[in-house]
């Protein structure tokens, strides 16, 4: 193996350790890929093969060959239907991203990235940031659909990245949501949390991050309102944590307790919930500038559905 080659004397507190507990311990691997090296033949203890049950003893050296550290998945340049660009200058791109999309490559994401995606168009964009997500200033769920900004300049970048941080970027989004919101117009200010049973997901939480919506209902029909959103903080899932826990989801997602024969008359098979518009001050003039994102066609039909 290529890797990482160390060599030390058995700490004294390790003496009657496991081969493989000891390697975890001492070079901050997983017990299952420190079990792989012994297996590999890349632990030795006095020069000599180990296995990972092999109990150590005092005056042993201990030496592994770790494997190279593997950086984060770099984007595949696919080229993405449906990611149109809206304006683009040197400094700035505003792209409509579709849904299942992600803004960038992350672990155990396998699908089309928007990074990716201006890659195979030829599209250039900022060499600031990590490699994996370059120029991205802001994200939006994979299952979330609109406008999105991406900077094309390191002026871009480093403007934008500090407009979103300063929270100066005007971000507004439309919802469908189950019911009608009382009152119509209001804001919830409800910190946001890992879910306590359910990892994967967001709550309300008493020990999360700040986080404050603004609504107010734009139009209200039998089962459900469509609504308008603006952001004042940008935590993962706001929007749809917030409506759930008014005990109005939106429509689609069943995650955070929609109705699932809503979302089937509906024809939805992800949440209503679309990044429609950003107003934000252009990092080369400062002049105020807006860029918006039509409604894509599966939340428009189930919008034509409930007007019916």
């Amino acid at each position: 193996m290529t890797g990482d080659f160390r060599s030390l004397p058995v700490p004294e507190g390790l003496v009657g350790m496991r081969v493989d507990a000891a390697v975890a311990k001492l070079f901050g691997v997983s017990r299952t890929i420190a079990a792989e090296l012994a297996a590999d033949g890349e632990v030795l203890v006095d020069g000599n093969e180990v296995t990972k049950s092999e109990r150590l003893a005092d005056g042993q050296q201990i030496e592994v060959t770790l494997p190279e550290p593997k950086g984060p998945p770099m984007p595949k340049e696919e080229l993405v239907p449906g990611l149109d660009i809206i304006y683009s200058d040197r400094d700035v791109i505003a792209l409509n991203k579709p849904v299942g999309v992600a803004a960038h490559p992350t672990v155990g994401w396998e699908g089309p990235t928007v990074v990716g995606g201006l890659a195979a168009a030829g599209v250039r964009v900022s060499t600031s940031g990590p490699p994996e997500r370059k120029g991205i200033v802001q994200r939006l769920d994979v299952g979330t659909s609109g406008i999105m900004v991406v900077a094309a300049s390191e002026l871009g970048y480093s403007v934008l990245k500090k407009a979103f941080k300063d929270r100066t970027v005007q971000k507004t989004y439309h919802a469908l949501v189950q019911g009608l919101p009382d009152p119509i117009e209001g804001t919830v200010d409800a910190p946001i949390g890992r879910h306590p049973s359910s990892g994967w997901k967001f709550a309300v939480t008493s020990d999360g991050k700040p986080a404050v919506t603004h609504y107010k209902v734009l139009e209200a029909f039998r089962e459900a309102s469509l609504i308008e959103v603006h952001l004042e903080t940008g935590r993962t899932h706001q929007i749809r944590v917030h409506m759930s826990a008014l005990g109005h989801p939106c429509c689609g997602d069943p995650m955070y307790g929609s109705d699932p024969n809503l979302a089937k008359k509906l024809g939805l098979n992800r949440q209503w919930l679309h990044a429609t518009r950003l107003g934000f001050e252009h990092p080369r003039t400062g002049v105020w500038m807006e860029v918006e994102s039509p409604y894509p066609a599966d939340l428009q039909h189930a919008l034509d559905v409930m007007r019916g």
